[in-house]
């Protein structure tokens, strides 16, 4: 008799192999763009035209279930994973198109054409090539493309990407690692970077800020401490994750602004808010010599910005912030806050009532749809003794997929902590 263990392998195992011809298939051509959405169709209406043997029809409902995920991002504006999810509906169906052509299956259906590349506008095409120093600051500030993989991995269980930033007017590397939800390290390492590096506006970053959801809601927020990251779910999909600046790993005889755990409630809303500052925050301004203030009123010097939710949770506030720089880290006396310019569409998006949770989770682990295994670590901030290795080896046994992953890759991502999905599939 097959063990479930043995059967969860081969499954997975076949599923992989899939998902690396197909991703071989998808690098061969030019990526996608607008066009996206008409190429997954016609490329599914096509399949689905043909005759296809049984023994190939779970490929084909797994293209069309693909199909159905990218429409229902469409619908609801998520516009990035549409995208993406009809891009991996491409993906599976050029290997089924090869698949099926090698087989020599007669009246074999042939795959959509590629897209051409986008076509430089006249400006672009006369303009002269830079030179002397000119010429050598474009190329230190032009990221190295043999070393830049686009994204091609698409998962429900997964968000953020491998992709490319484009630095703007007044960015700093820190500014920019709060908006990506990725430390500076990370860019400076991604980008070979001096460690004190300004960018240019036009400049282009490499970077990665690729998750694991920690957890799934029918509806609501959930907020997991050690990644410092905010996923907002309706009708039981992800529609928004941000990055958020939490409470600093901090507790004393008459403080503890680490941010609490638990279950909450959304209860107010409100723009342009007045702080009503804690008796500990006033009482850590008089240790520091700073007025104290036990009111602050709406404007520029109001640390809770424009925007604030209120939850269940006493004294936690959801809030934009006039420290944008603080995002993405342990900064706040246990508030969450969020970067400025995403806060608006998340303040308006979120009603009264919607129910939420704080979560600690410090290791992550996620099997793909084709099968390969991802693994997530960050520090135990809070220093609440979790044994980070022993956790990842419990997750992965749990799932039966021990025999699926490379150890020493486990080994390095465990030891690295650096809070990013990698594979460690063998």
């Amino acid at each position: 008799m097959i063990s479930n263990q043995t059967l969860t392998t081969f499954r997975l195992r076949g599923a992989r192999l899939l998902a690396v011809a197909g991703t071989a298939i998808l690098f061969s051509v030019t990526p996608c763009n607008a066009d996206s959405r008409e190429n997954a169709r016609t490329a599914l209406s096509t399949l689905q035209r043909a005759a296809i043997s049984p023994e190939r029809s779970g490929e084909l409902a797994s293209i069309t279930e693909s199909f159905t995920t990218a429409e229902e991002y469409q619908q609801s504006n998520n516009r990035d994973m549409a995208e993406r999810y009809y891009l991996l509906c491409i993906q599976k169906s050029r290997v089924l198109f090869s698949s099926l052509a090698e087989r020599g299956q007669k009246n074999a259906p042939l795959p959509p054409p590629d897209q051409p590349p986008a076509q430089a506008d006249d400006k672009q095409l006369s303009s002269p090539e830079p030179t002397g120093q000119a010429a050598a600051e474009a190329d230190a500030n032009r990221p190295a493309e043999n070393d830049f993989i686009p994204d091609s991995t698409v998962s429900k269980h997964l968000v953020g990407r491998t992709s490319l930033y484009t630095v703007r007017k007044h960015d700093t590397l820190r500014l920019i690692s709060s908006k990506l939800g990725v430390s500076q390290q990370h860019l400076i390492r991604m980008n070979r970077l001096a460690s004190a590096t300004t960018v240019k506006p036009g400049q282009k970053l490499k970077y990665n800020n690729r998750k694991i959801i920690p957890r799934r809601m029918s509806h609501g927020i959930v907020i997991n401490i050690p990644d410092r990251t905010l996923y907002y779910f309706k009708e039981g999909k992800l529609t928004t994750s941000l990055p958020v600046a939490l409470g600093q790993p901090q507790k004393g005889a008459t403080y503890d602004w680490m941010t609490p755990t638990g279950k909450f409630r959304v209860v107010a809303k409100q723009t342009d808010p007045t702080w009503y500052v804690p008796r500990s925050i006033r009482s850590e301004m008089e240790a520091r010599g700073k007025d104290v203030k036990t009111v602050v009123p709406p404007g520029p010097r109001n640390p809770l910005g424009k925007y604030a939710i209120k939850t269940s949770l006493p004294g936690i506030l959801i809030h934009s912030t006039t420290r944008p720089g603080s995002i993405y880290r342990f900064a706040s006396h246990g508030c969450i806050r969020v970067y400025p310019e995403q806060m608006k569409d998340f303040f308006n998006e979120v009603r009264v009532n919607t129910p939420g949770e704080i979560i600690y989770q410090p290791v992550k682990l996620a099997v793909t749809e084709e099968g390969r295994v991802f693994l997530e670590v960050h520090h135990d901030a809070y220093g609440r003794g979790v044994e980070l290795h022993a956790l990842a080896r419990q997750l992965i046994e749990r799932r039966n997929i021990a025999d699926l992953v490379d150890w020493n890759k486990v080994e390095s991502v465990v030891k690295r902590r650096e809070g990013l999905a990698e594979d460690v599939s063998l």
